[in-house]
């Protein structure tokens, strides 16, 4: 009875439109996001947030992005990681070639560099869709993957291959704890959270939506799919790229190129694909999905096999959990391809008509 819009009413078009229509869903995310920065740092100890809360913030960024391009503009991607490891390479050389370069202007501008490189390898989107599209993006990954482990300036003539960064600063604020690296990816992802939020919504959100359900017939009422489909692939690779500066600086410490292979980009699709495409929300469900399954597994299959006697391996968790995420990824799109999102919405539509019937 609580969650009901009886005796709300928008007296004004730009009220009927806000991002959270009823108040109740509005105190709910500030309660929740107020709890998150001032909450979490309070409860949770370092293990949790290296190995949970952290890897999260930052997979929830990058499966946004990834969000943008897939779930709302229709474009098959296969070469995310390819743009995280783009956005943290160029972050890296803009902090060590640029004098005085902050950390947080050096992780914006290897978002930006992610974004052009985006632009780029989005061009065949004019031309070619569907498998032919992932094929190329694909070849995004490849090409990064061996640019990154063969040219040595993206290194900086590194003899191992492998680039590290330490001392991160953001103006006189040192980020070296996991509750100061915590609140750092925390402020980013609400910030660029809400960015997101309001671009799909928005007039540029609508043309990606446009191009998604039908090309032809958004070309027709007036959409240009040149400027659609490479924006998309542009806003999508900057935080993308974002997230890969934060993956690498904050996360990492130290990272080579194996750090955004292949695996990475098929991760970041899973997300989206079990968060529900489309989805803003969705990508949160499925970066916290990801992120917990493994770590619930580890846990859980050897006291289970402990019960009957049975030696469980690191090998065989590992086996589990790609073929558990394989039996999910079916479920979702034969049964409900708009992902765990979808199931979410469905019970919040009951929750404002119970008791009476739906």
């Amino acid at each position: 009875m609580f969650y009901r819009e009886n005796g709300q009413f928008k007296t004004s078009y730009q009220a009927d439109q806000q991002i959270f229509p009823i108040p109740q869903d509005r105190w709910v995310i500030l309660g929740i996001v107020a709890f998150a920065f001032f909450g979490i740092p309070l409860l949770v100890d370092e293990y949790l947030f290296r190995a949970i809360l952290i890897p999260f913030l930052i997979l929830s960024l990058a499966a946004l992005g990834v969000n943008i391009l897939v779930g709302y503009c229709g474009q098959i991607t296969l070469g995310a990681g390819a743009f995280m490891a783009v956005g943290a390479y160029a972050a890296y050389n803009f902090l060590i070639r640029v004098s005085g370069m902050p950390m947080l202007g050096a992780i914006l501008l290897g978002g930006i560099t992610a974004a052009l490189v985006g632009i780029v390898f989005g061009i065949p989107s004019l031309r070619v869709r569907g498998l032919y599209l992932a094929v190329a993006t694909l070849a995004a990954q490849f090409f990064w993957d061996w640019a990154f482990l063969r040219v040595k300036w993206f290194t900086n003539d590194a003899s191992s291959g492998s680039v590290s960064v330490a001392n991160l600063q953001l103006f006189n604020w040192s980020i070296e704890s996991p509750t100061d690296k915590y609140l750092f990816c925390l402020g980013i992802l609400v910030v660029l959270g809400l960015m997101a939020k309001n671009l799909v919504r928005g007039s540029i959100g609508r043309q990606w939506m446009a191009i998604r359900d039908m090309d032809v017939a958004a070309t027709v009422i007036g959409i240009r799919p040149l400027y659609a489909k490479l924006s998309a692939f542009a806003v999508s690779s900057f935080y993308v790229g974002v997230a890969g500066g934060l993956w690498g600086f904050v996360h990492l410490g130290s990272w080579e190129p194996a750090a955004f292979s292949i695996d990475r980009s098929f991760q970041l699709l899973f997300m989206v694909i079990i968060g529900g495409m489309g989805s803003i929300v969705g990508s949160f469900f499925g970066a916290a999905f990801i992120v917990i399954l493994p770590i619930f597994l580890n846990q859980m299959l050897p006291l289970v096999g402990g019960l009957f006697g049975l030696e469980v391996s690191i090998a065989l968790v590992s086996h589990v959990e790609i073929m558990i995420f394989g039996a999910l990824i079916i479920f979702f799109l034969i049964v409900e391809p708009h992902g765990i999102a979808r199931l979410w919405s469905t019970a919040r539509e009951k929750l404002r008509l119970w008791p009476f019937p739906h």
